[in-house]
């Protein structure tokens, strides 16, 4: 088999699947539903691993498939580009959409669309991967587009529920406003390079860097401006400040597709475009600083919303966004190959953590509110110990995974110069205490103290989520708990052995480019020493201590319940609010667009285009037929006089015209 039929075969399986399943699913044995994804799915992970395997060894196969179309003097070509960067990240999206799938067959057993889901997360699989395969603009816009509409539909899944269809709408516009800037940034593109093609771009970057670009009257940097543009498309998909709003209500789907949307597709699309586009966002020392703070802005303030969450998923939906922005921070200190292996472990962890909710979720017969819940780890020891691993993990306890990958960017922020970077640091670092905050108070609450399940002041009907007084939590299938045990041992060993091929060789940097003016990432490169011994250098720096610090704070407030802490009228106000972006989103930007565009629509199309263009154009020529109309009487007496008259008129003219 050829390297291009391989590659083909990696996206067209799910595809195949989703296909089939949404065709005949419903005529179909039950089993089919989820054996046909989970077999052509399985195909695609170990293809994926082969892939990474050949990428691995140096091969980089970058050819198009065939040409979509010709548009003048464009062609337009369907194609893949599979290097380390493309094979890591098809690694990881095959293996948690196979862990989710493997998941859902017990979490969706009794839904009516049981065979739908299967077919969307099958379908969410294969555009993801064609957006991470693509050698070309045009295919990661496809995908990249695609994913958005998946998402949407998983999110809404549940149709007749409200809040789901408040929540898918609300991500697909958001997700409107940050593509929109996208589509400019590839217009721009096309424009000024004359091609889309990856290779062919990034390598006339440079003969480009200085141009200029006229803007609003002002002259702004061309490299500058495509990178800010594209940038705003990954803060859509990434959710990063302000067009973060969609994923915590995107939780309104089923547990299994929250945790592909945040482990493994939607939202690290955006950090994976930076990453590749960065032979251009490297050339623009404004657009860097504007990546670095944004994502400084994210990791620290969507992490103290996390503290104050009490929808066990929520809590986990802020700790993706605090994550995201710790990504985002490494990809402004132009650490892009850190941000990528931080995109790495967290799939793994936050798999777990949201596989792991479901559990809890299951478990409670669909309560999701934290506080009808404690001591689980009584009846549910398996969801109990692979939620303490990814916690440990999510935290950067040392020798996890997460702290391989936070600690190093941490690291990088420390010896970046660019604008922003002192914030950065300071975000950086306090957040790993917000971090541990809210991951152990959610973690004491869920899994000791008190069986507030037990309360029997609480009254509920079988119509009612949550257990009654009773009944008690019970471990979920092997179904389950084959997922959880599987994400659980990367969420611990990944980082471990992964960071030294990650810091010290050439494993992705040969894939990035990055100006020798950075030197973020070659003073981490120095400074390393092994995974042991930057295990145990830790145990003396600042962020592990803030650790620490955060773990007895959570224990004596939500373990030991010593509430020796107060938090302000106003200041609390402040964060149940979310800092307002809903409230302005909805009280202040909805109504002013829904002004200007009824606006526009009374003036600009009644009046101008249906009155003056359309309705004036007719009654133009309903004038002229009436004036014509009284012309053609039919008589022949008076056609023979006006062709008279204008015969006169016409000898006049020429005689007329002779003389003079």
């Amino acid at each position: 088999m050829t390297l291009m039929k391989l590659y083909t075969l990696i996206p067209m399986m799910p595809l195949i699947a989703s296909i089939v399943i949404g065709l005949f699913g419903r005529q179909l044995p039950k089993a089919f539903s989820h054996l046909i994804p989970f077999v052509l799915v399985l195909g695609s992970f170990l293809l994926s691993l082969y892939a990474l395997y050949i990428s691995y060894h140096g091969y980089v196969f970058n050819e198009n498939l065939f040409r979509w179309m010709t548009v003048g003097q464009y062609d337009l070509n369907i194609g893949f580009m599979v290097d380390n960067l493309t094979a890591l990240m098809m690694s990881v999206v095959t293996f948690v959409s196979l862990m989710v799938h493997i998941y859902t067959i017990e979490y969706m057993e009794n839904d009516p669309g049981y065979s739908r889901f299967f077919s969307f997360i099958s379908l969410f699989t294969f555009a993801m991967l064609m957006l991470v395969m693509s050698n070309n603009f045009l295919q990661l816009f496809f995908g990249w587009e695609a994913v958005g509409l998946v998402s949407y539909l998983l999110i809404g899944f549940w149709y007749k529920k409200p809040t789901a269809i408040h929540a898918n709408m609300k991500a697909f516009l958001v997700n409107r406003v940050g593509d929109f800037g996208f589509l400019l940034g590839i217009a721009l593109i096309m424009f000024y390079f004359g091609t889309l093609d990856y290779k062919e771009v990034f390598s006339r970057v440079d003969t480009l860097a200085g141009q200029e670009f006229m803007l609003v009257g002002s002259s702004v940097s061309l490299v500058t401006l495509i990178s800010i543009l594209l940038f705003i498309g990954a803060m859509g998909k990434s959710a990063q400040v302000p067009l973060h709003v969609w994923l915590p209500d995107s939780m309104e789907g089923p547990t299994p597709i929250s945790a592909l949307i945040h482990a493994a597709t939607m939202v690290t699309a955006g950090i994976f475009l930076v990453t590749r586009v960065s032979p251009i966002v490297e050339l623009s020392s404004t657009a860097l600083s504007v990546i670095l703070i944004v994502g400084s802005i994210t990791a620290l303030f969507m992490g103290i919303l996390g503290i104050f969450q009490n929808d066990i998923k929520r809590v986990v939906a802020y700790s993706t966004l605090s994550q995201l922005g710790y990504m985002t921070i490494a990809l402004g200190v132009s650490s892009y190959s850190l941000a990528m292996f931080h995109l790495f472990t967290h799939a793994f962890f936050k798999a777990l953590l949201f596989l792991g909710a479901g559990s809890v979720i299951i478990g409670m017969h669909h309560d999701q509110n934290i506080m009808n819940m404690g001591n689980l780890k009584k009846y549910m020891p398996i969801t109990w110990i692979t939620f303490l691993l990814a916690t440990l993990a999510l935290v950067g306890m040392p020798l996890f995974s997460g702290f391989y990958s936070k600690e190093s960017i941490i690291e990088a922020v420390k010896y970046s110069e660019i604008v922003g970077s002192s914030f950065a640091y300071f975000a950086s670092v306090f957040g790993v205490f917000i971090t541990s905050l809210y991951s152990f108070r959610l973690y004491f609450i869920v899994f000791h103290g008190e069986e507030m399940w037990r309360d029997k002041s609480v009254t509920r009907n079988h119509h009612d989520h949550g257990l009654n007084s009773n009944q008690s939590p019970h471990e979920p299938s092997w179904v389950v708990t084959i997922p959880l045990i599987l994400l659980a041992i990367p969420s611990v060993l990944i980082g471990f052995f992964t960071i030294e091929p990650i810091i010290n060789s050439s494993f992705l940097l040969k894939d990035i480019f990055i100006l020798d003016s950075h030197l973020a990432l070659s003073q981490v490169t120095e400074h390393f020493h092994g995974p042991i011994n930057m295990a145990l250098h830790a145990l003396v720096t600042l962020p592990f201590w803030l650790m620490v610090l955060g773990f007895i704070v959570a224990y004596l407030l939500y373990y030991k319940n010593i509430n020796f802490i107060k938090i302000p009228k106003v200041l609390k106000k402040v964060i149940d609010n979310k800092y307002g972006f809903d409230n302005f989103n909805e009280y202040i930007l909805a109504p002013l667009t829904i002004r200007l565009g009824n606006v526009l629509w009374k003036y600009m199309d009644i009046k101008i285009i249906d009155n003056f263009f359309v309705n004036g154009s007719a009654r133009t020529i309903n004038l002229f037929s009436h004036i014509t109309k009284k012309i053609q009487t039919g008589f022949i007496s008076q056609y023979a006089f006006v062709m008279v008259i204008g015969l006169l008129i016409f000898i006049s003219y020429f005689i007329l015209g002779g003389k003079s």
